[in-house]
């Protein structure tokens, strides 16, 4: 078979600006840009105003002179300004002819550039991290924001907590042909389907995690595990590592722990076809309806059913 690589970068893996992490404990530069810097708004849903696929960047200084504790530091731009973004209801571009969209990273990130891609998902992970780390997980005391918005430290012991990732694998299980399985999870509606995916247990690689969640959730035992990429997954705060490994279509399917309805292996056409005729968004009438764009599941699929 050829061999298999992702053709695409993952949508919400885009590079678009500088993270300048030496900035988030340098507090003289980060107030010195301050000034000039840009600020993005995230509300309560998760939800940004976007214009012509670019976030809408606001001026910093509406909300102050200075940083407010709840801000956090994504970066900077090419021209040098810095971006921070807060948790707050959105407002409209100061130029108030601009139009405008809400718009959610999750289901419609297809649409944003580079820049606006990488900002939202970082911001929207740290919040969602903010939002559950109010208080220390030692003592229950309440934690303050530091390092701008990258850290959080209980004031009384000192103990510093950093944002939490859960790390899930995501793997598509082929036949090292022309067959691939793709499986509905319980809660899905008949004919949405996706590769199979788990979160990492303690103690145990990425490897290990991909032959025990397909061995759970459909009963195959696979081989030939290999990486394919990654992404972060601001849902609340995940980071999605792509697989895939060989699997045998002569093994019966058993669904282990309750989490998958149905697992079907399907041919390269098969596949081919239902990207054709779009996602889980279209109003299509095939059969099979896959991921979005936006998800690094998408790609890995795509990648697959590119090949020869």
């Amino acid at each position: 078979m050829t061999p298999f690589r992702l053709r695409n970068i993952p949508l919400l893996s885009r590079v678009g600006a500088d993270r300048a992490d030496t900035l988030r404990t340098d507090i003289d530069a980060a107030i010195a840009g301050w000034s000039e810097a840009l600020l993005l708004r995230v509300d309560r849903r998760n939800q940004v105003l976007i214009s012509d696929g670019r976030a809408v960047l606001n001026r910093a200084v509406s909300v102050g002179p200075s940083p407010p504790e709840n801000a956090v530091f994504l970066g900077k731009l090419d021209d040098g300004r810095h971006v921070w973004a807060v948790r707050s209801d959105l407002q409209p571009p100061e130029d108030e002819t601009t139009p405008v969209q809400v718009l959610d990273l999750r289901r419609t990130g297809d649409v944003f550039d580079d820049v606006s891609a990488q900002l939202v998902a970082t911001a929207t992970a740290l919040l969602n991290w903010h939002d559950s780390a109010r208080f220390s997980p030692v003592d229950g005391a309440p934690t303050t924001p530091i390092k701008s918005g990258w850290a959080r430290i209980n004031p009384v012991t000192g103990q510093e907590e950093f944002p939490r990732i859960d790390p899930a694998v995501i793997c598509l299980v082929h036949d090292g042909h022309d067959r691939a399985v793709l499986a509905r999870q319980t809660v899905w509606p008949p004919r949405l389907f996706s590769i199979l995916a788990g979160f990492v247990e303690a103690g145990e690689s990425f490897e290990s995690c991909v032959v025990r969640e397909i061995a759970e959730e459909i009963g195959l035992t696979v081989t030939d595990v290999e990486y394919l990429g990654s992404q972060p997954w601001p849902f609340p705060r995940s980071l999605m590592v792509g697989f895939h490994a060989v699997g045998d279509p002569e093994q019966p399917f058993s669904f282990n722990d309750g989490e998958i309805a149905e697992a079907q292996w399907f041919t390269r056409a098969e596949i081919r076809e239902a990207l054709d005729q779009g996602d889980w968004s279209s109003d299509s009438s095939s059969r099979l309806l896959l991921p979005g764009s936006i998800s690094i599941a998408r790609e890995i699929i795509e990648s697959w059913a590119a090949l020869d």
